[in-house]
């Protein structure tokens, strides 16, 4: 006999040993220790960056930009999740993404991302302050990390940081994330 949890459909087993069910997420199954784990080990732009980056070096950096111009914690811990659906779902390249036939991937991911705002407190829109930090992060991921081909990034609409990144390796930026979520949590 099946237990009612095998039942209720597909999941994935979390670093903290969770079944988590993408597919049906519930906030009381999202842990902070789940997401940076992921996202420590997930590579920004499909891994093709001249080194290992992570989301969460990534999400770390949006976080700590919304903290450098002045918005609140709120915002700061908006800008530290803005990619935590990717724990759970992996991200997929915009190219697929903006393809009509990956519209199941946005409603999942969607979901996804109102469970973690209502595991953590946050509104469940998201804040253009922290879409235009991500912006800004982006071109400058591009130029510090990326091949650069300027024909392949003419849609970047922001200037990047006077700052250079030297990405961080996994364990640094999962134990970074934790630590930004413990500071802007409290």
């Amino acid at each position: 006999m099946m237990s009612a949890e095998v039942k209720h459909g597909p999941f994935i087993e979390t670093r903290s040993g969770l079944r988590f069910h993408p597919l049906e997420p519930k906030a009381a199954d999202i842990r902070i220790s789940d997401i940076a784990h992921a996202l420590s080990n997930q590579c920004r732009f499909s891994g093709h960056t001249r080194e290992h980056y992570s989301v969460a070096e990534h999400s770390v950096r949006v976080s700590n930009l919304l903290e450098e111009q002045g918005y609140s914690k709120e915002m700061q811990l908006w800008g530290l999740l803005h990619d935590a659906s990717e724990a759970y779902l992996v991200d997929l390249p915009s190219p697929l993404k903006q393809h009509p036939a990956f519209a199941f991937y946005y409603e999942a991911e969607a979901e996804v991302m109102r469970q973690v705002c209502i595991r953590f407190w946050m509104p469940e829109e998201m804040p253009d302050v922290v879409k235009e930090a991500d912006a800004i992060l982006l071109a400058t991921e591009v130029r510090d990390l990326m091949p650069f081909h300027a024909e392949h990034w003419a849609k970047l609409t922001h200037n990047p940081l006077d700052e250079k990144i030297l990405p961080w390796d996994p364990e640094f930026a999962r134990e970074q994330f934790i630590e930004r979520f413990r500071e802007i949590s409290e």
